[in-house]
């Protein structure tokens, strides 16, 4: 068996400060002398990613491998995929919170395809930022420095952006109450939604079926208790096992039964 000091991980809070940009910081390293694969789960967030040391890398559901030599954006993350930390490897990992992104480089991403944060702002930012960190051990300094480098390039959040974000009632339609709120068509809402945070309503609250799905069965596991699917589907309003089946295909590129069989490779970075 492994010890924690070989191959280890665990998530970081963020400052009350920094609450509305991240919901944490996520840091892994392998000091084993064989790389460890795990899978992520989709968690609707975009994530940046440091990687020091040996090389990294990132695997799609299309069997696409990207190597991750310094930094990278991903996300949203509507999928799983699966990172390979090599021996020597380490990676941290901030994680975008709901808007967060937008404020930060001025537009969202609408897939996940991996891109170089550079790219986005047409600067060397990341890349000096990458080498200063590079100089720095301790994990808590590299949140720190991060943080304070971020402060001048955050920008303010939007009105509605806010009522979207903050809106609780699951029995209602945001798009639709919102819009009467402020007197705008639904349709500005909608485009207004897909702009900042890079998905739609509509997706979101699929995956948000699909993740209490998983949070249960997990539940399951953690009670010693058997998983009974029909059970599942009523539970959580699927129209039938083959919904279910789908949606675990659509995230995840797996059955149900292989999540249960693969639990210990699966992590999530939802915060």
């Amino acid at each position: 068996m492994k010890n924690a000091e070989e191959n280890n991980n665990y998530r970081i809070a963020v400052p009350s400060a920094f609450e509305t940009v991240f919901s944490h910081f996520y840091f892994a390293e392998n000091k084993t002398s064989l790389p460890i694969t795990k899978t992520l789960l989709p968690s609707f967030q975009t994530i940046l990613v440091f990687n020091f040391g040996t090389k990294s890398s990132l695997k799609s559901n299309q069997n696409s491998i990207l190597e991750v030599e310094k930094c990278i954006v991903l996300g949203p993350i509507k999928h799983a995929f699966s990172y390979t930390l090599e021996p020597n490897s380490e990676i941290l990992v901030a994680n975008f919170k709901e808007d967060a992104f937008y404020r930060f480089f001025g537009n969202a991403l609408f897939d996940s395809l991996p891109i170089h944060p550079d790219d986005l702002i047409n600067e060397n930012c990341f890349n000096l930022l990458w080498e200063d960190l590079q100089k720095l051990s301790d994990t808590k300094e590299r949140v720190d420095y991060i943080l304070n480098f971020c402060k001048p390039y955050l920008r303010e959040q939007n009105a509605i952006t806010m009522l979207l974000k903050d809106f609780q009632d699951e029995n209602l339609d945001p798009i639709k109450v919102i819009a009467s709120q402020i007197n705008q068509t639904e349709r500005n809402i909608q485009l207004h939604q897909k702009k900042i945070f890079g998905y739609t309503i509509k997706e979101m609250n699929r995956y948000d079926r699909f993740l209490k799905t998983v949070n249960q069965i997990q539940q399951n596991i953690l009670n010693d208790s058997k998983t009974d699917w029909l059970t599942i589907v009523d539970q959580f309003g699927y129209y039938d096992q083959s919904q279910l089946i789908h949606d675990f295909k659509y995230y995840m590129n797996i059955s149900p039964t292989k999540f249960l069989k693969f639990q210990s490779d699966i992590c999530s970075s939802k915060g």
